[in-house]
């Protein structure tokens, strides 16, 4: 017995800024993102028989969105044949944890807490802004969205080793922004 209905009529007032905001930290292109979410919407409909109730409709939304961004970058990430940097890097795994430790925890959330979190946001958007596209690719699929190494480098078509140069480089700009900007 499925838990939850659907309803795509409720879908625009319900998910559409939601998924928007998650689009638009990934993509860093405000049409992109509007293209995604309205992708994202035609394709729930077209596949509204396969939903199965097992999950929100937000959930299974999300998961739609997230194949359509998956897909945009494999799109323009598509250039076989560029060179590519092959370099043994070792990392520890809290290197550049700096960005999730200082986004703050949304249940206790004050007035003023709404304006520091938008600035940072603001922040944190400029300086990926600034970044090389395939740096600022790699630092949002890792950092934010939290993707596994294998899942990015076959989404990417990059070797394991050149993702941590990648996200190395990317992180070191990210710190060096956010120090000049922010703090």
């Amino acid at each position: 017995m499925p838990k939850h209905t659907i309803n795509p009529n409720q879908w625009i007032d319900l998910y559409s800024d939601y998924l928007f905001n998650f689009t638009i930290s990934r993509v860093n292109d405000r049409e992109k993102a509007k293209d995604l979410v309205q992708d994202t919407f035609f394709a729930g409909l077209k596949s509204m028989k396969n939903f199965k109730g097992e999950a929100s409709e937000r959930t299974w939304l999300i998961s739609i969105l997230k194949r359509k961004i998956i897909d945009h970058y494999r799109k323009i990430n598509s250039n076989k044949g560029k060179a590519e940097v092959r370099v043994e890097f070792n990392t520890e795994d809290d290197e550049g944890s700096w960005l999730e430790k200082r986004v703050a925890d949304t249940d206790y959330r004050t007035a003023e807490d709404e304006i520091v979190n938008n600035e940072l946001g603001d922040a944190i958007y400029d300086c990926l802004s600034k970044l090389p596209e395939k740096q600022a690719t790699v630092f949002r699929m890792k950092t934010i969205e939290g993707l596994e190494t294998e899942t990015i480098c076959n989404d990417l078509n990059i070797t394991a080793s050149n993702l941590w140069v990648i996200i190395h480089r990317a992180r070191t700009s990210m710190a060096a922004c956010m120090e000049k900007n922010w703090f």
